[in-house]
């Protein structure tokens, strides 16, 4: 319902574009003049004639979910990964700082990073660096175990023959190219189906950023406790950069080591390697050990445990006949296992864009920030 106003809102409203409208003979609209509210919040008014008589609606402005997501929250700063978390974290966010800014992170057992989207249930992974928001499916429900928080089962390579060489480890990849994208895996035929099946076209669709993009680290070495930049092709030995980081190191980034190559984005993105066909992907190994977990380590109780196993985009190594890929495990531990093995289940992740609002909710289990 509107209600007729003296003055025009100075702030907390923006312009219904597909309501307001200025005509000059005060029947035919004036198809030229421009109306809209900014980023800014600034109201534009543009384009208008002599004689022009405008009518003006406003709608209450709603909240930024990221916005949201930082208001009344302890923000801190984790400086160990050698061990699980999975204390209750209500009321905390947690911040790392990158070469391209600063991103805000859940991590353990917390109950504030709920999302519901485009007909499904999400966790908030992170606000990224450029203020979107990664998020992981969750299914149909709020259920945070079993089944129904992923897709189905899958391999993570094209099928159950195909695991006797470095590029499979690849979400893309080439033969005898350590950062090839020429061939799809399976794992992202099948998050690609979901997306044509289930956002393709929709309304949705405009509201995820293209520019964040996904990284599939392929910094190789044939050593196992630091890069050399050597091995990758073929069937030669090899470590790739996140096996290091949380095997060895106990020391996950957010950063990607290779943009140019291995941050896969779609075709319009200003960085990355425009590979993708649709702006959606995985959660990688260094995401799930600033979550909480941690290499070979039970935990149950962080929000990433379903109890099931589902896969990483994270390369972990070639051992001589075998591609291997970082997994979570049904224990929540962080694992490893061939990409040809058809047992873990496949949760897509998304990146809001950065202005997305919420219409409703806290981002409880029970009462889910909703998108506008």
């Amino acid at each position: 319902e509107y209600v007729e106003i003296d003055a025009m809102p100075s702030s907390g409203y923006t312009i219904n574009e597909e309501m307001s409208y200025c005509t000059l003979d005060n029947v035919n609209h004036d198809n030229e003049a421009v109306l809209y509210t900014n980023d800014s919040g600034e109201h534009v008014i543009a384009g208008l004639k002599k004689n022009s008589k405008c009518y003006l609606y406003f709608d209450i402005q709603k909240p930024l979910l990221r916005d949201e997501i930082l208001a009344g929250k302890d923000i801190q700063e984790r400086n160990s990964f050698s061990t699980v978390l999975s204390t209750n974290t209500n009321g905390i966010i947690y911040q790392e700082q990158t070469s391209d800014g600063t991103t805000y992170y859940f991590a353990g057992d917390t109950d504030e990073n709920w999302v519901s989207f485009a007909g499904y249930y999400w966790r908030i992974i992170r606000i990224n660096e450029d203020g979107s928001i990664r998020m992981i499916y969750n299914g149909t429900t709020t259920d945070q175990k079993g089944t129904t928080t992923q897709l189905q089962e899958s391999t993570f390579s094209i099928n159950s023959s195909t695991y006797d060489n470095n590029a499979y480890v690849g979400y893309m990849y080439t033969l005898n190219n350590v950062h090839g994208t020429g061939t799809e895996s399976g794992i992202k035929k099948e998050v690609d189906e979901w997306y044509e099946e289930n956002l393709l076209g929709e309304p949705e669709e405009d509201l995820l950023s293209t520019e964040a993009g996904f990284c599939g680290d392929r910094t190789r070495s044939t050593s196992s406790s630091s890069l050399n930049n050597s091995g990758g092709t073929g069937t030669t030995k090899t470590y790739y950069g996140a096996y290091i980081r949380l095997v060895n190191n106990k020391t996950p980034t957010f950063e990607c080591s290779d943009e140019e190559y291995d941050l896969y984005t779609v075709d319009g993105s200003s960085k990355g390697n425009h590979a993708l066909d649709y702006p959606i992907g995985l959660i990688t190994a260094d995401e799930v050990a600033y979550a909480g977990g941690a290499w070979d380590t039970s935990n149950e109780g962080y929000y990433l445990y379903t109890g099931n196993y589902y896969w990483t985009m994270s390369p972990y190594d070639f051992g001589g006949r075998f591609a291997s890929v970082f997994f979570v495990y049904s224990s929540g531990a962080l694992d490893d296992y061939f990409v040809n093995w058809s047992d873990p289940g496949v949760r897509p992740v998304l990146n809001l864009k950065a202005n997305v609002t919420i219409s409703r909710g806290n981002g409880s289990s029970s009462n889910p920030y909703v998108i506008s």
